[in-house]
């Protein structure tokens, strides 16, 4: 009797438009299906509640699509959304899958990034790392735009440019990650369903001021002062006896600082002078040796006398714990007054080698642990230079630890 009832309302002829008014709409009390124009329609229920509902053809099959209670969807607003859905599926689309994504709870800013982070967190190199990635977006983004629902967010409202603006000359290094991983949790968002357009990170840069020099850069020591400042370390009274001995360790393999705390005693061979660090602890994701000078080798033999055990070579003060990096920054705040930073000491040897040597950057580059971004020429490298990097870091110890008599101390 219902399908009847319904069949009986279908109008016949030529396509109706805009057929209903609001008057008819309320004198509706039959149930059935009441045609309005471009495929919607209003369905009386036998309970006599009324709703709305496009019909039409998505990808060569029938559909029907609830629109909402005509209490609440009026009119018009009823044949724009039939319009909307019309257009949409003559073009291609789904307006099925559209209205589906429409009704699923959109995440906030803040809910979709601890999502992403829950999900990458065991990609991370290191624990402090994973830390350090949601907490600096609890500290500068979540305050601004972490209750926002993450698809009203976009490139028009400005709210990237309201988080980095305040924090982009001042903590540059800080915004320009914050702005990463940002991009990140927006890719999740558009991949997952949730917005869709431009990333709203993209070409914020353009409109932000430009910061000194273009590029950031660690600060670094002359590589002329390097011997001085090694010769300063040695004896400086406030730092302990391992600080001392990783720093100059960490200059003199021109390695990084996370690379140097972590370091174990596993890794490395006395005998054959060499330091393996695994891939998991390398930025570029591959395994490095370090060939080990006379010097470097006769720091660890130093540190075997001062530490017990198997575990990290230079521990922290906490048990089981590696040395904080915090360390190596305190040192050289108190060796030299001069805007330095202990990750500068690779820039030092890279001009040192640039000024002072005449070694192919290939092996320089090899021996910073640099990835080779051409790809033609990765392709053919087929070894990482060993032998020619020890004979380099020999060199450079020899110049690092040899104190020449005109320096005396250090100034900015």
């Amino acid at each position: 009797m219902w399908d009847r009832m319904r069949n009986a309302q279908k109008p016949r002829g030529r396509h109706p438009s805009h057929r209903l008014t609001t008057v008819s709409i309320k004198a509706k009390k039959a149930p059935g299906r009441y045609a309005d124009g471009h495929g919607l329609y209003l369905v009386v229920d036998p309970s006599g509640a009324k709703r709305w509902i496009w019909r039409g053809v998505i990808h060569g099959k029938r559909c029907d699509l609830g629109l909402g209670s005509a209490d609440l969807v009026s009119l018009a607003d009823a044949r724009d959304a039939a319009l909307g859905c019309r257009r949409m599926a003559r073009a291609g689309g789904n307006p099925l899958t559209d209205r589906r994504r429409e009704r699923r709870q959109v995440p906030t800013f803040t809910q979709a990034a601890r999502t992403v982070y829950a999900e990458h967190k065991k990609t991370f190199k290191n624990a402090k790392h994973a830390a350090q990635w949601i907490t600096s977006l609890e500290a500068d983004v979540f305050p601004v735009i972490g209750n926002r629902p993450i698809n009203t967010i976009t490139i028009e409202s400005g709210d990237v440019l309201r988080v980095l603006a305040p924090i982009w000359t001042v903590k540059p290094e800080t915004a320009r990650r914050l702005k990463q991983r940002m991009k990140i949790v927006f890719d999740w968002a558009k991949a997952s369903g949730y917005c869709s357009g431009d990333n709203p990170t993209d070409g914020v840069t353009k409109v932000l001021p430009k910061h000194k020099g273009e590029k950031q850069h660690y600060a670094a020591l002359p590589f002329t002062d390097v011997p001085a400042f090694i010769a300063s370390l040695r004896t400086e009274p406030r730092t302990s006896d391992v600080v001392r001995l990783a720093f100059e360790f960490l200059i003199l393999t021109a390695t990084r600082t996370n690379e140097v705390q972590q370091a174990t005693w596993s890794e490395v061979d006395l005998a054959a002078r060499t330091w393996t660090i695994p891939a998991a602890r390398m930025k570029s994701g591959r395994e490095h040796r370090v060939p080990l000078s006379a010097r470097a080798v006769e720091i660890l033999t130093h540190v075997r006398t001062l530490i017990a055990g198997e575990g990290f070579v230079f521990p922290g003060t906490k048990p089981g714990k590696p040395m904080d990096n915090t360390n190596f920054q305190k040192a050289t705040g108190r060796v030299t007054t001069a805007a330095v930073t202990p990750h500068g000491f690779r820039s030092a040897f890279r001009d040192w080698t640039e000024e002072k040597t005449t070694t192919p950057r290939t092996v320089v580059e090899s021996a910073l642990a640099h990835v080779v971004r051409d790809k033609t020429e990765a392709a053919y490298r087929r070894t990482d230079l060993f032998d020619r990097r020890r004979e380099l870091m020999d060199r450079w110890a020899q110049f690092a630890t040899g104190t020449p008599a005109t320096i005396i101390a250090i100034s900015a």
